[in-house]
């Protein structure tokens, strides 16, 4: 089961390509089939979030939770979707503020099946 983390700041009215760019489990591999999790908090109301799996929107442009901590299950998930090997994971954020957030994010890809 790998778990991809991330802490980052968003500037104001900023958006983020994608968190997961550059993470070892960016593309699903090791299975044929698998089913990702995502959880994420801010420091403040503010941010979207849009996940892309392989080119299919899960998520687009959704309300993350302001709980200003390290997300935990079940109270922080915002996601969840489905992929095959070699389909890329994209998670992209847009802060809708004029003051920059952090956001803190936990993806778990586990096997399908």
């Amino acid at each position: 089961m790998p778990v991809m983390s991330d802490s980052r700041l968003v500037a104001a009215n900023a958006t983020v390509e994608n968190i997961l760019s550059g993470k070892l489990h960016e593309f699903i591999s090791g299975m044929n089939a698998a089913r990702i999790r995502v959880f994420m908090t801010s420091s403040a109301t503010g941010i979207n979030a849009s996940l892309l799996v392989g080119g299919e929107s899960f998520c687009q442009d959704q309300l993350v939770s302001g709980a200003n901590r390290f997300p935990i299950d079940p109270d922080d998930f915002l996601v969840e979707g489905g992929g095959f090997a070699g389909d890329r994971i994209l998670l992209s954020l847009r802060n809708t503020t004029g003051g920059a957030l952090t956001t803190i994010t936990r993806v778990v890809i586990d096997p399908a099946g």
